[in-house]
């Protein structure tokens, strides 16, 4: 079986993988936690908060794709599976069932909130071991913080 072999000394590989792999997670688990509540919102803000969700749907699995690519680019397999997103992601719990337009609201001011926190720190730790990395999260940061904001001004 190939290889692929990093141009990365092997601490700094260490600690580049540990950041793609925990943005991957958190990526895969906030495309599907937006999902989740885009299939279940109602309210008066239905059809608004329903579109803006299928945006941060797309914003997510782009930027997940681009991680994965960015770690296997470095020798890292990626791991999305169900039970390493499940087992590791920093998003809390999403509601069930029927999710009111305001609540949904909040919980994707959480979501992307969580995302968005650890993100900044991927941004921090790949700063000196890969400026690559390190642009990648900035990106993702700044296109996560958009919709953080957007969300925040749908409740006032």
């Amino acid at each position: 079986m190939y290889v692929v072999k990093s141009p990365l000394a092997d601490a700094d590989l260490k600690t580049v993988a540990e950041a793609l792999q925990g943005a991957l997670v958190d990526l895969v688990d906030l495309a599907l936690v937006s999902k989740q509540i885009h299939w279940n919102v109602v309210g008066p803000r239905f059809r608004t908060v329903h579109l803006q969700l299928d945006e941060v749907v797309d914003t997510a699995r782009l930027h997940s794709d681009t991680v994965a690519e960015r770690a296997s680019t470095l020798g890292v397999p990626p791991d999305g599976r169900a039970a390493t997103v499940a087992a590791s992601s920093g998003i809390g719990a999403t509601p069930e069932g029927w999710v009111k337009d305001t609540d949904a609201v909040g919980a994707l001011v959480n979501a992307l909130g969580a995302v968005i926190t650890r993100m900044r720190e991927r941004v921090e730790a790949t700063a000196e071991p890969d400026p690559v990395s390190q642009d990648i999260f900035i990106q993702i940061t700044a296109d996560l913080e958009k919709h953080h904001w957007m969300f925040q001004a749908e409740n006032g």
